[in-house]
């Protein structure tokens, strides 16, 4: 009987090559299959570019794709087809790689992937590589300390009801918000109402060529970048 392949989950960080760790380097230059998700609407993987350079020649990346839609049964058919097209390497020994943006756990495709790949192989090996977050990035080009001493730290999906959005923001502590491109106007008059515009963090595209940060939410568009997100910190007294 053949042995089951691994399946490695890995992060890549959020856009520069040099962030993503020695480990995911080894594991991804011994790798036979890598896979990278991406939208059926586009035809590139930002996960792809980010760590060709750490490929060798001639190393093939294959895209799964999945379909940018709140459509419950087409995600679930996506997620069904892509961990299948997955389980068939892996039931042939074949290690298999899928790499993600940032962390894969992190409000990341490879959670559903990994979900779904468990229900249909529950004994199927699994490795997860963690990755360095956005706001890690973010936090660290900018000094900006995301908690300390008895400090809580609220991460949230700027994609969330406006409403919910908001009462998240009124709880005490500092805040990551991720996705802050879909309600950002919204967002941005919840953070005016507690006046914390000023010192809040906006980062645009961390790691790419066209990366932009700033303190302060003034002169930003009400329709951000996709790989948009703030980090909001209550100035001390």
């Amino acid at each position: 009987m053949t042995q089951q392949g691994t399946l490695y989950g890995i992060g890549v960080g959020p856009g520069d090559p040099e962030l993503l760790t020695l480990k995911a380097i080894r594991i991804l230059g011994r790798t036979r299959h890598i896979f990278a998700s991406s939208s059926s609407k586009n035809s590139f993987s930002l996960a792809e570019s980010i760590l060709r350079p750490h490929l060798s020649p001639g190393v093939e990346v294959a895209r799964l794709r999945f379909p940018m839609t709140s459509d419950n049964e087409r995600l679930q058919r996506a997620w069904t087809e892509n961990a299948e097209c997955l389980l068939e390497r892996l039931d042939q020994g074949q290690d298999v790689a899928l790499v993600t943006l940032g962390d894969p756990l992190l409000y990341s495709t490879f959670g559903y992937v990994l979900r779904t790949v468990q229900n249909l192989r529950p004994t199927q090996p699994v490795r997860i590589v963690p990755g360095v977050t956005s706001f890690q990035q973010a936090a660290a080009l900018t000094g900006t300390i995301l908690a300390e001493a008895n400090e809580a730290l609220h991460i949230l999906p700027g994609t969330m009801p406006p409403d919910e959005l908001d009462n998240e923001l009124a709880s005490p502590g500092n805040h990551v918000v991720l996705k802050a491109y879909r309600n950002f106007s919204t967002i941005r008059a919840s953070l005016a109402q507690r006046n914390l515009t000023r010192d809040t963090v906006f980062a645009s595209r961390i790691g790419l060529a066209d990366e932009h940060i700033q303190r302060g939410l003034e002169g930003i568009p009400d329709t951000p970048n996709y790989l948009s997100l703030l980090l909001v910190k209550p100035t001390k007294k």
